[in-house]
């Protein structure tokens, strides 16, 4: 869950130094958060690896979509989870996996997806791990 290691500095520190993001479970539909998120991550700078399976090859803000976080063909930075709560273990478990080839350094759970047993897997492969947080939200509060 979401708590008191996640202070405004070490979000600060993320959302500053953080370039490149995955983001598992990017939608096409723009009544979807992770739509919007997705574009202004993209307005504010960052270059967004859209992951949906079920979009593979398509484009979402003209950026193409992989099937999974091993298809991203370069290394990100962070890997942004817009996926239900019980998902997220699975994607912090692949994201962990995968640390050292995609140079993951940050598994972000979005607002309302928390998962302890993910989020230790992260931990403990190195990974800094943000739960039940939006980086629009936060980018908007910190005034970054």
């Amino acid at each position: 869950m979401s708590g008191p290691d996640e202070t405004d500095d070490l979000l600060v520190g993320i959302l500053e130094s953080v370039t490149t993001i995955a983001m598992v479970g990017a939608s096409a539909k723009p009544a979807r958060p992770s739509h919007r998120v997705m574009g202004f991550l993209l307005d504010r700078g960052y270059q967004v690896f859209p992951v949906n399976p079920g979009l593979e090859g398509r484009e979402i803000h003209g950026q193409k979509v992989y099937a999974s976080l091993s298809d991203v063909p370069a290394p990100c930075d962070m890997v942004d989870v817009f996926r239900n709560s019980n998902a997220a273990g699975d994607v912090c478990l692949q994201a962990a996996n995968l640390a050292d080839e995609k140079g993951f350094k940050v598994v972000w759970m979005q607002l309302g997806v928390e998962n302890e047993a993910g989020a230790k897997v992260a931990r403990e492969a190195g990974l800094v791990v943000v739960q039940n947080r939006c980086p629009l939200i936060e980018i908007e509060r910190l005034k970054l």
